[in-house]
């Protein structure tokens, strides 16, 4: 485990807390914690060629390669701290941590977080083809961190730099080991790379807590309270439950009350039928000539789809084209409204203000009548805002957070995939802010298609649009797509370098601008640290995207894991048809014995979390109990799509988990996670505790068990929030069907 002593010859540093030695020409690092034994934490990259060292007791600073790079190392207390400088652009490999470095389990902030057993075959298989060509530890890691499980101690490494590098995993032996590197180019090369090393006891967060107090020293961390004070709407995020609503269109099937009339009306010579009729697609035309007086339900299924498609390409031809007419967007939705009123309103129910499916009064009366007092429920995207204001009007005055997918991540050129709306952003945008790559190439936007755009230059369009859409829906909360991935990028275009770091801070003050201009939360997809600021709640934290490209889940459609289509619109099979997960999956992102709450370490109290909304609560079958004990031990909160025809058989679901969620979120939402403890030797009794002196203990295992004189049912949570009677949670009484 130790490298020989002559390849140590260098530098020591040390205090009462522990020694640490430091070989310059590789950056080799041993550390040995006071009254325990010596770790070699790194056996160094290649070697440099060392000049100009100086020690002291506690600090060194020494060159390499004739001052090409420059390091400091200095140990203060518990951290150990080491500054790299360069002088010009390169590569430089920091760490080669080897597997005996590991200790009893890796701490690894995967989405929430991951605890990695040493001798895992599980993560041995996974993380090297995950993660073998490298993290992006800004966006594939939710924080700039991970650590090692010594049992009586704990070793954590920080990033307080978290952009252009690359954490990269290998199997050696039974165990796991890393490499380390950092980019350095004209874009960053000022910037320095600074490694925090730190000691602390057997706390598996303590790697979280010493980066919270870090980010809090620095002045870049916002409590929810301060959130709430600066966008007072926030306050409706505490005790809310979230929920999509499907079916965003102007009709759904029951407000057609006379389908007779409806039929002889879309056939016969208004204006407004013959426009309709223009866009229909040749099913949608031959249903119409061929249905009779009783149509079957297919056939009213396509003969809405088609009004409603035919309806949306009415309204988006009134403002959608190279230069889109983001002030007048709203007029061509309204005015259709009334046309359709006009032209077919004896055929359909006679309050237009009630139409609509998933997104519209209806939904939101019914959510009301089931006593759904606190919920965010968004929207797939804003259009269907523009469809149904009253809608969404309705749902503020009863006290709802209403929001909308919205994004700038892409940028598309005018008349490629319309459907897209989000990145319909006319053709200046997409000409003038694609982000340029070092070799001179526009980089590629999502699934190849148009570019990323670069978040300043892309900001203009952004307010444009969101002004025009909130003055004319009212939404009362935002939801900005990967602009709290991390998911950065190095923009060479000329006039405008933008480095990894300054983009991040980009992407922060769109929706830091949302946030202020329209006193709100807003969210985004994951919530990664590096680009977390701006933002109040996070969908992916609790849940990522898993399996990506895996065929069993998303092309074999005979697979029993197969995910579904995203299809129908109203309704699609992608985000309600409930499935078995497939392994490894279902372990490595549900096991409890494997789930770590170190994301909520740092942010719990600061940011509102819960699953990717690819995987609602609902979603996978052999998942369900897992991933509800996880949300409420972590007090976060759960997540659902709704539909109309689902609304119905989902909402006993979404009221029990509101019953169990709510009550402890309006006690906790706004207070730090401090503490976590695995209270049997399998993992699968947990405990979280709160900075209120609150405890929250779960059994995840199928069996009862007993704590502290308590009996806990199978997969149940006993909660004791300070101040108030103890409650017994159980899953079996939130069973999903």
């Amino acid at each position: 485990m130790a490298l020989p002593l002559s390849s140590w010859a260098g530098v020591m540093l040390q205090n009462e807390q522990w020694k640490v030695e430091l070989e310059p020409a590789t950056l080799a690092v041993r550390a040995e914690p006071a009254g325990g034994g010596k770790t070699t934490l790194s056996d160094g990259a290649a070697p440099h060629a060392v000049s100009g060292l100086e020690q002291e007791a506690h600090a060194a600073i020494w060159q390499w390669d004739e001052g090409r790079y420059r390091w400091q190392a200095r140990l203060e207390g518990q951290d150990l701290k080491l500054t790299l400088r360069a002088a010009g652009p390169g590569r430089v490999d920091l760490l080669r941590q080897p597997a005996a470095a590991m200790g009893r389990g890796l701490l690894l902030p995967l989405a929430e977080g991951s605890y990695i057993p040493s001798g895992s075959k599980l993560w041995r298989d996974f993380l090297p083809g995950f993660a073998g060509d490298g993290l992006d530890t800004s966006e594939n890691l939710s924080l700039p961190l991970w650590g090692m499980d010594y049992g009586r101690i704990s070793l954590h490494w920080l990033l307080l730099n978290p952009f252009n590098n690359q954490l990269a995993f290998s199997a050696q032996g039974q165990g796991l080991a890393l490499t380390l590197s950092h980019d350095f180019n004209e874009l960053n090369q000022q910037q320095p790379v600074t490694l925090l090393l730190h000691l602390a006891g057997d706390n598996p967060l303590a790697g979280a807590q010493r980066y919270r107090q870090w980010l809090t020293a620095e002045g870049h961390y916002q409590t929810l309270a301060d959130k709430i004070k600066a966008q007072p709407e926030t306050a409706k995020l505490v005790g809310a439950s979230h929920a999509y609503l499907w079916g965003n269109n102007l009709l759904d099937a029951a407000d057609v009350r006379d389908w007779p009339d409806l039929v002889k009306r879309l056939r016969g010579p208004a204006p407004l039928a013959v426009r309709l009729r223009g866009h229909f697609d040749a099913e949608t035309r031959r249903t119409l000539q061929e249905t009779g007086k009783r149509q079957d339900r297919y056939a009213r299924k396509v003969l809405l789809d088609g009004v409603n498609a035919a309806l949306t390409a009415e309204a988006r031809a009134g403002w959608l084209g190279a230069q889109p007419a983001w002030a007048d967007m709203a007029a061509p939705y309204r005015k259709l409204r009334a046309d359709v009123e006009h032209a077919f309103g004896p055929a359909l129910q006679p309050d237009a203000s009630r139409w609509g499916g998933g997104l519209s009064r209806k939904t939101v009366d019914a959510l009301q009548q089931a006593g759904l007092k606190r919920l965010w429920l968004g929207v797939d995207n804003w259009e269907g805002g523009l469809w149904q204001p009253q809608a969404v009007k309705a749902g503020v005055a009863a006290g709802y957070l209403m929001g909308s997918y919205d994004s700038y991540e892409t940028a598309l050129p005018p008349g490629q995939h319309e459907d897209w709306l989000t990145a319909q952003q006319g053709e200046a945008a997409y000409r003038q802010c694609g982000v340029t790559l070092e070799n001179g190439q526009k980089k590629s936007g999502f699934q190849q298609s148009g570019y990323y755009t670069n978040p300043s230059c892309a900001r203009d369009t952004l307010k444009q649009r969101t002004r025009a859409l909130m003055s004319a829906v009212g939404f009362n909360s935002w939801f900005l797509d990967a602009y709290a991935t991390g998911m950065v990028f190095d923009d060479f275009t000329p006039g405008r370098h933008t480095g990894e770091a300054a983009m991040a801070q980009g992407y922060e003050q769109s929706m830091q601008w949302v946030a202020d201009a329209y006193q709100l939360p807003v969210g985004s997809e994951m919530g990664n640290a590096a680009t977390s600021r701006g933002i109040a709640y996070a969908h992916g934290m609790q849940v990522p995207v898993l399996g990506w490209g895996d065929p069993d889940l998303q092309k074999n459609k005979q697979s029993p894991y197969y995910l579904g289509r995203w299809y129908p619109a109203d309704q699609p099979d992608t985000f309600f048809k409930q499935v078995p997960l497939k392994e490894p999956y279902r372990d490595l992102y549900y096991a409890p014995q494997y789930r770590l709450p170190l994301y909520q370490a740092v942010f719990h109290g600061s940011i509102v979390t819960t699953n990717h909304w690819l995987y609602d609560n609902l979603k996978f079958s052999n998942a369900y109990a897992d991933n509800l004990l996880a949300q409420w031990l972590y007090n976060v909160p759960p997540l659902f799509h709704l539909s109309a025809a689902t609304l119905k058989t989902r909402l006993p679901q979404l009221q029990c988990a509101d019953r169990a969620f709510r009550p402890l979120h309006e006690q906790l939402a706004t207070q730090a996670l401090i503490g976590f403890a695995w209270l049997n030797a399998e993992h699968t009794l947990q405990q979280t505790r709160f900075a209120d002196g609150s405890r929250l203990t779960a059994n995840f295992a199928e069996a009862p068990v007993s704590h502290a004189g308590q009996a806990l049912p199978p997969q149940s949570l006993l909660a004791e929030p300070a101040g108030q009677k103890p409650r017994m949670l159980r899953v079996a009484d939130c069973a999903g069907n």
